[in-house]
């Protein structure tokens, strides 16, 4: 099978996956008191001390337990995330159009339920045009965030599902928000011949007794095809020694050394997260993305953009150097070069829209909308300038300021930028000063 089908049926088969079987996402029923904490030393033996609480592994493989900021830091961190939508919300569709967000890989839904919470409490008419949508692919957690949400906001509705086979149009503005989701996309893995720098497409396979290998072949499946022709089209070169780029010549002497490879290193690519910006694309044509992931990871294994491989074993975590593992009992996961993501985003975004994805050529037209828009007549009928921050404008739809100027184009920003800009940093900061909520998590970007 491909890699990335390989890394999906290790991560998500619903019989023995990491995720449905394995992963325990780490929650405390308790609030951690900040401003109690001496300093960051103090703060890591407080989330020790509830790590410990979820007992010690006797033997074998033990419990998988991750955390996630919105988990470490909650509800601060989701009042945040909430801070930042509803100020966009507020900006652009407030009272005209509903507050439609769209979360995928919710998790234990503490994210979606202290954002709920705030929202009702700080803005109670948003909250009442609010509809909250998430979309997961794991049956357990789907049931869990059912019974913990549903209750307590009716707002909210769950669709066990996977994002890459929703078929659903969305016409309305809406913002999609992926946390922490992304590092655990499958990629596909490629190696280029050095001789030709033709391109080569991973394949794992198991033979009867049990034992994993790979071998390449060259390039048939669409979506690799898909990714490795935007990337051209953007401009983002492969992984391979300029020099070898530039001259044939070397090629050949470099291939013809004792021991030399006749195949690049390993380059895994983003072949499942090009697919989410595809749906994107077709079944939310007017949404605003939220996503945060990590830029960089310590302890890859070996090749270019390569995961993390790791599991728990009596208590410690062990990171391996081979994606060939047992299915099901070991965490794979990627960074994202958040500059590439930017460019692929509004490459696809720039495309036409197809013309099912609402039944008409254009978006469903809101009560924002101009009745005579100029684009009818041509975008630069009174400017022939157009800010390069902004994309082109939907026929139709005008912008927050009446002007048919187009959506602004997405940002990469740091963890620590993103949470100065819409925390309460009051609340996180320790006695010495430090604030964890910055200090930690620097290999961690947004793309808003």
């Amino acid at each position: 099978m491909l890699v990335r089908d390989f890394i999906e049926d290790s991560l998500y088969n619903p019989h023995y996956g990491y995720f449905p079987k394995q992963a325990t996402i780490f929650t405390s029923s308790e609030t951690i008191d900040f401003a109690s904490l001496r300093n960051g030393t103090h703060f890591q033996q407080e989330v020790a001390k509830r790590y410990a609480a979820y007992g010690l592994d006797t033997d074998g493989p033990g419990r998988q337990i991750w955390h996630t900021p919105t988990e470490l830091f909650k509800p601060w961190y989701a009042r945040a995330i909430a801070q930042c939508l509803v100020s966009e919300y507020l900006l652009k569709y407030f009272p005209y159009e509903d507050f439609v967000l769209y979360e995928i890989g919710a998790g234990n839904g503490t994210l979606a339920l202290d954002m709920l919470d705030y929202i009702k409490e700080e803005y109670p008419e948003v909250y009442d045009q609010t509809r909250y949508n998430i979309v997961e692919i794991s049956g357990n957690l789907a049931q869990l965030q059912k019974e913990k949400l549903c209750s307590v906001h009716p707002c909210v509705n769950v669709t066990h599902k996977s994002i890459f086979q929703w078929d659903t149009p969305e016409p309305s503005p809406c913002f999609f928000i992926a946390m922490e989701v992304i590092d655990n996309f499958a990629h596909d893995m490629i190696r280029y011949d050095l001789r030709t720098l033709e391109p080569y497409q991973g394949l794992v396979t198991i033979d009867a007794s049990g034992d994993f290998s790979t071998y390449y072949t060259r390039i048939t499946d669409p979506l690799i095809n898909s990714y490795l022709r935007l990337r051209r089209r953007l401009n983002h070169p492969p992984p391979i020694p300029r020099i070898l780029k530039a001259s044939s010549t070397f090629r050949t002497f470099y291939t013809n050394l004792p021991f030399a490879p006749n195949l690049s290193a390993p380059e895994f690519i983003p072949t499942r997260l090009l697919t989410l910006l595809y749906t994107l694309r077709k079944q939310f044509p007017r949404h605003r993305l939220l996503l945060s992931d990590f830029s960089s990871l310590p302890d890859t294994i070996p090749g270019v953009n390569a995961p993390v491989v790791q599991t728990r074993y009596q208590n410690t975590t062990v990171a391996c150097e081979s994606l060939l593992v047992k299915q099901g009992y070991f965490d794979i996961f990627f960074p994202t070069d958040f500059g590439h993501l930017r460019d692929m985003y509004e490459h696809i975004l720039s495309q036409p829209l197809p013309p099912d994805v609402s039944g008409s050529d254009s978006p469903r037209v809101s009560p924002l909308s101009v009745t005579a828009s100029p684009l009818s007549i041509g975008g630069n009928f009174f400017s022939s300038y157009h800010p390069k921050n902004r994309r082109t404008p939907l026929d139709g739809v005008a912008s927050s300021s009446g002007l048919p100027i187009g959506e602004r184009k997405s940002s990469v920003f740091k963890h620590a930028e993103f949470m100065e800009t819409y925390a309460d940093l009051e609340k996180t900061r320790l006695r010495n000063g430090e604030n964890p909520i910055l200090d930690l998590y620097q290999n961690v970007k947004f793309l808003f």
